[in-house]
């Protein structure tokens, strides 16, 4: 008796979802957004290395902007100096300070506090930096004279804090508390979001095996939220690398490089050099300002690329995954 033959059927294709108007309208305008992001930013890069070649390749002898036997390098190194040094006075101020708000008011404070010092914090953000930089001359300066005298007489042996102080109070230490104020909100929202994403397992999880509040933040919180505190700071860093006003309104700066935090002999930024010195300037010197200007823009890309292989090399332990 034959076997029965085995008829053997080859299976359909799937057929081809089908993408609908709106789907393909949102992923086109998405793609169109981010080459336009790129596009943008080539522009602005292209722009500035071509308006800062005749500062680079002139003679420093025909732009007036330059003193006696001054290259464009022994110009902008001041500048660039004093550009990093308050912004890092600045976060380290302001991220201490952040992530103790930011915990209080997701972890500790009843939620009726916490709510109204959110929305406190987030309307510091709005503050125009010109109201800050009234506020860092007419008040803040004022006020810590006094207490820089009292530094440089009891402490003047620590190079920070050398005399002579300054008759003022317009130090590169009272611009640096400017913008600690100026980057306080930004850095503590985005930390105060980040702490409330951490699971709440992971948290009663800590409770339950007898941990203390502060142990369970400590094994919990501050790790699963490690790459976005880093992020948050840079943002913030990126924010005071390129204030303007509020520095040009506070800091008495002298064109010198020094690490004394307290004398009227200041550095410098970039971005408070070129608000003051553009409105005068003509010919090459525009071309000198734009070339520091495309020393910031540099500085910005190597700050957010060591934020980004900071944030990728410790997401893994940061308990998000």
């Amino acid at each position: 008796m034959s076997s029965p033959a085995v008829v053997r059927t080859e299976s359909a294709p799937p057929p081809k979802p089908v993408q609908r108007l709106g789907d393909r309208i949102f992923s086109g305008s998405t793609l169109t957004a981010g080459a336009l992001i790129l596009a943008t930013l080539a522009a602005v890069a292209a722009f500035l290395v071509v308006q800062s070649a005749p500062a680079l390749t002139e003679n420093p002898e025909d732009i007036s902007i330059f003193t006696s036997g001054e290259t464009f390098w022994t110009y902008v190194w001041p500048l660039i100096f004093g550009t990093l040094w308050s912004s890092a006075l600045a976060l380290l101020m302001a991220v201490p300070l952040a992530i103790g708000i930011a915990l209080f008011i997701s972890h500790y404070a009843p939620r009726r506090l916490a709510q109204g010092l959110g929305y406190i914090i987030d309307l510091l953000a709005a503050v125009p930096s010109v109201v800050f930089g009234l506020w860092g001359a007419n008040t803040l300066a004022p006020m810590v004279q006094p207490f820089y005298l009292w530094l440089t007489e009891n402490l003047g042996w620590i190079p920070l804090f050398a005399p002579p102080a300054s008759g003022t109070g317009r130090t590169i230490l009272t611009a640096s508390v400017v913008l600690a104020v100026m980057i306080l909100p930004i850095i503590t929202a985005l930390c105060r979001e980040v702490f409330l994403q951490t699971p709440v397992l992971h948290e009663e999880a800590a409770l339950a095996l007898g941990a203390t509040r502060w142990e369970m933040i400590r094994m919990t919180v501050l790790p699963f939220g490690r790459a976005g505190i880093v992020s948050a700071s840079m943002l913030g860093l990126g924010r005071a690398l390129g204030e303007t006003m509020a520095v040009a309104m506070v800091l008495s700066s002298s064109g010198a490089i020094s690490f004394a935090l307290l004398t009227s002999s200041n550095p410098s930024t970039i971005a408070a050099n070129i608000a003051l010195s553009f409105p005068e300037a003509y010919g090459l010197n525009v071309n000198v300002l734009i070339a520091t200007g495309l020393m910031l823009f540099a500085i910005t890309l190597v700050v957010n690329a060591i934020a980004r292989y900071i944030i990728n090399r410790r997401k893994e332990f940061s308990g998000a995954n």
